[in-house]
């Protein structure tokens, strides 16, 4: 579990989140929502301790993460997976090489041992024998895939993705959902996912948070998203002509 006490992160004069308060529950997927500007990617920085926090504090189960020196933070980090938006895989590197970089930068580990956990990671994405590929030589799609077992390459707690889906077609991306929602049960872990896309936040969303210009303005799961009245929410939703077109049929024939 990770939560959030009143947090709040500004540039200059300039707010950005404002007090807010939130729990990301452990064994749960749960998504960060909002139009692009809202914080979005402020806030998943200030989870990971990319950026420091104006105000408030950030808790990793029962660690004040925020208040952490750099060697506590270090130890915490052994136990965070991340998926970042563009997979940023080393191009110069292999397969093999790009999942095996954590485990040569903080284990001592036998070069067998690290080889049977990068394969153990690769099966866990149905991506097996492409250990010498390069990242060019594989589809947008596999390198996400890439991406997500070098996150879990160190069996982590806690996960966050960025924009995930981003890129990929739409079939694509309900795979990469499913594949994270499913690491996510097996493993425990709390996983958080800044996205903007609305079939993600349908298809895997248990623990919605919704940001507008800052402030934290609806919460919930995807089972409540469509009959919730919250206005913005419902703005984000139908956020495109032809939704906005489908839901004013919908409301004229009293659906």
């Amino acid at each position: 579990m990770i939560r959030i006490e009143n947090l709040s992160k500004s540039f200059g004069d300039v707010p950005v989140l404002k007090g807010i308060t939130h729990t990301f529950e452990k064994g749960k997927t749960n998504l960060i929502i909002g139009r692009s500007g809202a914080g979005k990617t402020v806030l998943l920085k200030s989870l990971v301790g990319l950026i420091a926090p104006t105000g408030g504090s950030v808790w990793y189960d029962d660690v004040e993460f925020s208040a952490l020196g750099k060697e506590e933070v270090r130890a915490i980090r052994m136990d965070v997976g991340m998926l970042f938006q563009g997979s940023a895989l080393f191009d110069s590197m292999s397969v093999e090489e790009n999942i095996r970089f954590p485990l040569d930068m903080f284990t001592d580990w036998t070069k067998d041992k690290k080889i049977e956990r990068v394969n153990d990671c690769l099966k866990r994405v149905n991506l097996e024998n492409v250990n010498d590929k390069y990242p060019s030589e594989i589809s947008g799609g596999m390198q996400k895939r890439v991406g997500i077992a070098r996150a879990i390459v160190f069996k982590p707690k806690y996960l966050f993705c960025d924009e995930p889906n981003s890129g990929l077609d739409p079939k694509t991306a309900l795979l990469i959902d499913e594949l994270i929602q499913s690491i996510t049960y097996e493993n425990n872990m709390t996983t958080v996912i800044n996205t903007h896309d609305m079939n993600s936040v349908m298809q895997i969303g248990d623990n919605i948070a919704l940001l507008y210009k800052g402030d934290l303005v609806w919460t919930g799961n995807k089972s409540e998203v469509m009959e919730s009245d919250n206005e913005t929410l419902q703005d984000f939703i139908f956020a495109s002509p032809f939704l906005q077109k489908l839901r004013a049929a919908a409301m004229q024939n009293g659906f």
